[in-house]
């Protein structure tokens, strides 16, 4: 079989084990897994109970990653975050005792509840694969990746992420409520027991970090990169905008469409896989006027018009 054929394989295998538990989302899963496999950050915003907790960890459990689960409350400290150096009476010396972040799937559980000191406390870790306590820096272990959770609902008692946090997730997703058939099917398939207790990895943490690096060598032409980049400074330029996408933006769509390319079996990457997955990867980066906001706009709609206004290039399959 060839390379590229086995990581596909592989994460096909991902994506039909994940979707035995989150039923009725295969949307959701497919950017859960593209987040995964092009060493992204997800940020999940929904409402309780719709199924954000359980996809992150149905996503460490395919993949084989070790997980761990941060509770974001007020009085979370950053050190409760990274791990603190801890004086050893018998020894004499500092020992550093690693917290939660240091696993390879992580999931920064309502994000927004901590305080901005403590949410800090990620970005390191999100952009280094590293983390820094007393001068001393700790490698985090690979696939590294951080999914976060957060209430769109709930504001009292809740900290905004600030631009620089939102900047680190690749992309947003959004589970939304099933359909009638979907919620039955859930009660259906959780009246004895939960699809997640017998669900088992279906591949290796080493696996994925190779389909990382396959990911990385999808094809993407001059032309597609030139759509990106348009998108990304029509943003800059909207009215409706205060601070559009950054270059780390643009790089972060580059990598989704290579990834979303890779998924659908092709080593090369169309513009419209940029412009499938440029709502879920631009719209939370965007800062709005005041008036825009005032006018119900969102960058979801902006995303939009940037889209219909761009000119999608014709794309060459071949190099």
């Amino acid at each position: 079989m060839h390379p590229e054929s086995q990581g596909r394989d592989v994460a096909q295998r991902i994506l039909d084990n994940v979707n035995k538990v989150i039923l009725g989302k295969g949307d959701a899963v497919r950017l859960g897994v593209i987040a995964l496999i092009c060493q992204g950050h997800a940020l999940i915003e929904d409402v309780p109970g719709v199924g954000k907790t359980m996809l992150a960890k149905s996503l460490a459990r395919s993949s084989g990653c070790t997980f761990s689960r941060i509770q974001f409350t007020p009085d979370l400290l950053p050190s409760d975050v990274t791990g603190a150096s801890i004086y050893n009476q018998r020894t004499g010396d500092f020992q550093f005792r690693p917290g939660p972040v240091h696993s390879q799937i992580v999931l920064a559980d309502e994000i927004n509840r901590a305080t901005p000191k403590t949410q800090s406390a990620l970005l390191e870790a999100m952009e280094e694969r590293q983390v820094t306590v007393d001068g001393v820096t700790h490698r985090l272990p690979l696939p590294f990746m951080v999914m976060a959770t957060e209430n769109p609902v709930e504001y009292e008692g809740t900290f905004p992420l600030p631009e620089a946090q939102l900047d680190r997730f690749m992309l947003r997703i959004r589970l939304g409520y099933p359909s009638m058939q979907e919620e039955i099917a859930i009660l259906e398939s959780q009246q004895m027991t939960h699809p997640f207790d017998s669900l088992e990895a279906v591949a290796t943490p080493d696996e994925v970090v190779r389909l990382q690096e396959e990911v990385r060598r999808v094809y993407v032409d001059t032309l597609v990169k030139q759509y990106i980049v348009t998108l990304a400074e029509g943003s800059r330029r909207h009215s409706a905008v205060a601070l559009g996408a950054s270059p780390r933006a643009s790089l972060a769509l580059q990598r989704a469409a290579q990834a979303q390319a890779f998924l659908a079996g092709r080593d090369y990457v169309l513009p419209d896989d940029a412009k499938e997955l440029a709502g879920t990867v631009l719209a939370h980066r965007f800062v709005l006027t005041a008036a825009a906001r005032m006018q119900g706009l969102d960058g979801l709609r902006v995303v939009r018009q940037l889209t219909e206004e761009a000119m999608v290039p014709g794309a060459r399959a071949g190099r």
